[in-house]
């Protein structure tokens, strides 16, 4: 299977997870045409606590390891579960509680990639 396929794959698998745990404001920023970006991919969403950013991350982390055999290179955030992040290299997932998301907005810090909005 070639990358791109693979990268798709994984993208759909964590667009999933979001759904089922009811993330909100889901964005996907194809950053491969920015020079010097840290990842292929960015997905960006948001929870209304802590709890619920924990169940987001959780999910995608389970769904992808159970769908893809994938675990993610690395986990951050998950002590305040304020933002976690979950890194699978070519893909990175950031999860929000909405008024962290709004105090570091990187939508802007990304704004030139491609922008997918996804409907809840």
């Amino acid at each position: 299977m070639d990358n791109t396929l693979q990268k798709q794959i994984l993208i759909d698998t964590i667009i999933g997870a979001i759904q089922d745990t009811k993330g909100d404001k889901t964005m996907i920023f194809d950053l491969s045409g920015i020079e010097n970006s840290v990842a292929e991919t960015f997905i960006i969403c948001s929870g209304n606590s802590n709890t619920q950013v924990s169940a987001i991350a959780g999910n995608i982390e389970k769904k992808v390891r159970n769908e893809l055999q994938e675990r993610p290179w690395h986990v951050e955030g998950t002590e305040n579960a304020l933002w976690i992040l979950v890194d699978y290299v070519s893909v990175v997932v950031h999860v929000f509680q909405q008024e962290t998301r709004d105090y570091y907005d990187i939508e802007e810090l990304w704004g030139d990639a491609k922008i997918t909005h996804i409907e809840n």
